[in-house]
């Protein structure tokens, strides 16, 4: 089958807040499409309606249906239709849904082109301040357990620019987890990228922890961590305290959480381990050596 015998999968990105994001040719393929395969039809309709796109054949395919829903699309592609895929907002299958379906949709024999456009990952990265000329996307991380917790571990600790989402619910844990490990790293997290409360909390790991907390506003969360090579900063007693804290909290001994905190913030071993001293001595501990 060649490209002139089966049809047309747009990839179209749509707005992750702001409607006026949406671009001319998302307009224009959205309204040109047979079908729209969207995550979620109510939202997509709502799309179409702010667009004054009239409503084609709507296929719902979301992360539970997906597999099943691609055999359907491609059918539709090798009969020559020309359709669109969409997620609820952004890029699709950009921790979204999608690859599936354009899997499905190359192995039909169809064009598959992109429509690009709202991203969060991007709009963030571009925002942080910090390099992009080599990064990593984790996407949501593993939601509980062993999995989550090695995960964010590797996070902290490797060294290059790294991108991840989150969800209201799951933000301040993270962030205090992260800060356990790598208290110095800097970070920028971005709430509601585009849209009407849009904000923006930059700091050290161990600083952004401690402005957001535990009252996470509505919306999900983008965390741009900034490469383990920025520029030197000199952390303060009160920095140096709370990343000892967080790492004796986790069963560390006095010793290796010296060694750590003193690494990742980039102070004396001696003045980490003095102040450990202190805290332990506060908690009613035992010297450990």
């Amino acid at each position: 089958m060649t490209h002139r015998d089966a049809g047309i999968l747009y990839v179209v990105a749509t707005p992750i807040g702001n409607l006026e994001d949406v671009s001319p040719r998302a307009r224009r393929a959205l309204a040109e499409a047979d079908f729209i395969a969207a995550e979620d039809t109510r939202k997509t309709r709502k799309l179409l309606s702010h667009l004054g796109v009239r409503t084609p054949t709507m296929l719902s395919c979301f992360a539970g249906n997906e597999a099943r829903r691609s055999g359907e699309i491609a059918e539709r592609l090798a009969r020559g239709e020309r359709g669109a895929l969409v997620t609820d907002a952004g890029t699709p299958a950009i921790a979204d849904p999608g690859a599936r379906v354009v899997r499905a949709a190359l192995d039909a024999g169809a064009r598959v082109i992109p429509v690009p456009g709202p991203s969060a990952l991007t709009a963030a990265l571009s925002a942080s301040g910090f390099s992009a000329d080599g990064f990593r996307f984790h996407g949501f991380l593993p939601a509980s357990g062993r999995a989550r917790a090695a995960a964010i571990r590797a996070l902290a600790e490797a060294p290059e620019t790294a991108v991840l989402f989150e969800s209201p619910r799951r933000i301040g844990p993270l962030l205090l987890a992260m800060a356990g490990v790598a208290p110095g790293r800097d970070c920028a997290v971005f709430r509601e990228v585009t849209k009407l409360h849009e904000e923006a909390v930059r700091g050290t790991l161990a600083e952004v922890a401690d402005r957001v907390g535990s009252g996470a506003g509505r919306g999900e969360y983008v965390v741009v961590l900034g490469p383990e090579d920025a520029p030197p900063r000199v952390a303060g007693e009160a920095e140096i305290r709370r990343a000892l804290s967080a790492r004796l909290g986790e069963g560390a001994t006095l010793a290796g959480a010296a060694r750590e905190v003193a690494r990742a913030l980039g102070v004396p071993r001696a003045e980490a381990y003095r102040l450990g001293l202190i805290l332990r001595k506060g908690r009613g501990g035992d010297d450990d050596g």
